[in-house]
């Protein structure tokens, strides 16, 4: 079966919105971790807010330059969770009919790799719920945004999470790895 993974960055004080505060962050051993993700990964999964913000970025980065990642991005296959998204035109874009659940259970039980997904919304709550996200990694970093965005990245889901891994980066990032506890 495949795992869902969810990567997030966010701050110490919960922002994931507008993550332009990651780039000076996003260093060698970031990018290789990064990497590590996109490679055990053969498919994303995201709600329509965030395939419309990557849909209007990736596509214009130079594929060619291994930095950027936009090969893997723009070529992947991609999933998006929405009911108001109908014809999605970023390449390999797939809207999920149906229930997202019993779409998302379709999705694991498929042949493949890991499915990632980045950001925590309400397709990742609703996920998490039913049970179908296999691991949390959230990348804190040593940012205090404040503002209106400050927000809890579980907003009122009651879940226990059990530390699965951590791994703390030169740069003060430190990527917490979660797994849900069920029962």
């Amino acid at each position: 079966m495949r795992r869902i993974i969810n990567s997030t960055y966010l701050t110490l004080d919960g922002v994931i919105e507008g993550p332009a505060w990651t780039s000076p962050y996003f260093d060698e051993e970031a990018m290789a971790f990064a990497g590590e993700q996109t490679d055990a990964a053969d498919a994303l999964l995201m709600g329509r807010r965030t395939y419309e913000g990557f849909a209007a970025a990736w596509p214009k980065m130079d594929e060619n330059d291994p930095t950027t990642g936009a090969a893997y991005f723009n070529n992947v296959k991609k999933y998006v969770a929405s009911t108001t998204l109908t014809n999605p035109q970023w390449k390999n874009s797939e809207v999920l009919q149906g229930d997202l659940i019993e779409e998302v259970t379709k999705l694991k039980a498929a042949e493949g790799r890991d499915i990632l997904m980045y950001g925590y919304g309400t397709v990742t709550h609703a996920l998490v719920r039913a049970g179908l996200v296999d691991e949390v990694r959230f990348w804190i970093h040593p940012v205090l945004q404040g503002g209106a965005s400050v927000s809890a990245p579980l907003g009122d889901l009651p879940t226990t999470l059990s530390l699965a891994g951590s791994r703390v980066m030169k740069s003060g990032v430190i990527i917490a790895t979660y797994t849900p506890v069920t029962g």
